[in-house]
């Protein structure tokens, strides 16, 4: 990466960055698409592949990692328990399966295609393997279509496997070892599922504690509300959640899994029935207003910073990702759905709507950089694939849904 003579200072490139990413991400909402493709953008121009103005400092890389936490957040607020546990009811756990392990068994065959090595190929399959829950709701939302049996579907199984990558991704994170001997691998897996298990134990115990306190009325959301009422301070029910949502994070860390595993799972634990309509709404008011106003476009445009055109030699990998990822996605839906039960057309419009990968596979991608588990060359591929499957997949179940 050629870098210029000068840096700009620090809030000199935040004020550029989020001006640029926030004016191309309008513009991208105009045209009805995810507004992060903007973002992205802006990051990629100011950036090495373009006109190299910004680089990603390290005080970038902070306020990114702050914005992943909301980010992840954000989608965990979108969802609750009860969803996880009705999509592995019944038909939904066969289609769940299949639309998850298809395309990650697909996309680490590439990587070992490729000789990408083991880590970069698990992690080729993982965002390969992922379905980007927030986007999927806004295409189906756009369509006129999330209330309807076949939006409920892919809406149901976006939660399951999005549940189950960051599960992965708190693995592949511990696993992570120079040695990669078998004997190794076996003890550093066996040492992760452990400490998987006493999260998922944990995880079990809290929710089953938060029914108890469900069965008391609004116990809960009285003892919040008297609370938040002897409180002086500004935004102190905010200043609650985050606490209880950064309690579970640290506890992530400290196992060793990733803090955004804590996070997400943490936040999927507020719900209407817990704290009350009001106090959830305000959350998601003011978690939405730093993330998405502020944060999340500093993340993307960041993304679009550490992506490199150049750095892309293996033309042949790059369009094996994207077109395994559409094909694996689509198989996965498609036979998933006919096993379920459904006729061949649902079955093909539930792989299509599987496919959009946006904010969650970057979030995964960016995650695997960082931690130098990937190159920059596989980055800036994912990177690609998870803009070309978020911008395509829109126009395709649109026009999937009209030849029904």
């Amino acid at each position: 990466m050629n870098h210029t003579l000068f840096e700009l200072p620090f809030f000199t490139n935040l004020l550029i960055l989020i001006v640029s990413a926030k004016l191309l991400g309008e513009i991208f909402e105009r045209f009805k698409q995810p507004s992060m493709i903007g973002e992205i953008l802006a990051g990629i121009i100011l950036g090495p592949s373009i006109i190299n103005l910004i680089h990603r400092t390290e005080e970038i890389k902070v306020v990114s990692e702050i914005g992943i936490f909301l980010l992840v957040i954000k989608v965990g607020l979108e969802i609750n328990i009860a969803s996880i546990i009705r999509s592995l009811k019944g038909r939904s756990l066969i289609i769940s399966i299949l639309a998850f392990f298809i395309p990650i068994i697909s996309g680490i065959s590439v990587g070992f295609f490729f000789q990408q090595g083991i880590m970069p190929s698990l992690f080729i399959g993982l965002c390969v393997a992922i379905t980007a829950l927030p986007v999927s709701i806004r295409i189906l939302m756009d369509l006129g279509k999330l209330q309807s049996d076949i939006g409920q579907k892919i809406i149901s199984v976006a939660i399951f496997d999005d549940v189950l990558a960051l599960t992965f991704l708190g693995l592949l994170i511990n696993i992570n070892s120079s040695d990669f001997s078998v004997i190794s691998i076996i003890k550093s897996s066996s040492i992760s599922l452990l400490k998987l298990v006493v999260f998922i134990v944990t995880l079990s115990s809290v929710y089953l504690l938060v029914k108890r306190i469900l069965r008391r009325g609004d116990y809960l959301e009285n003892s919040i509300n008297k609370l938040i009422s002897l409180l002086k301070g500004n935004e102190p029910l905010f200043a609650l959640f985050f606490a209880f949502i950064l309690l579970f994070s640290t506890f992530t860390e400290m196992l060793g899994l990733h803090f955004i595993v804590g996070a997400f799972f943490g936040s999927m634990l507020i719900s209407e029935e817990l704290i009350g309509k009001e106090n959830l709404k305000t959350i998601e008011k003011s978690t939405s207003n730093i993330a998405m106003g502020f944060l999340a476009p500093v993340f993307f445009a960041g993304i679009g910073l550490e992506f490199n055109f150049y750095s892309i030699q293996n033309i042949g990998l790059l369009l094996a990702v994207i077109v395994v990822s559409y094909l694996s996605k689509i198989a996965g839906g498609y036979f998933g759905g006919l096993i379920a039960g459904y006729k061949s057309k649902t079955s093909f419009i539930l792989g299509i709507g599987l496919n959009a990968r946006g904010i969650m596979e970057l979030l995964v991608a960016n995650i695997a950089y960082n931690a130098k588990l990937i190159n920059t060359e596989v980055f800036s591929i994912l990177v690609i694939m998870g803009i070309v499957t978020t911008l395509t997949t829109p126009f395709v179940l649109k026009k999937s849904f009209q030849d029904e």
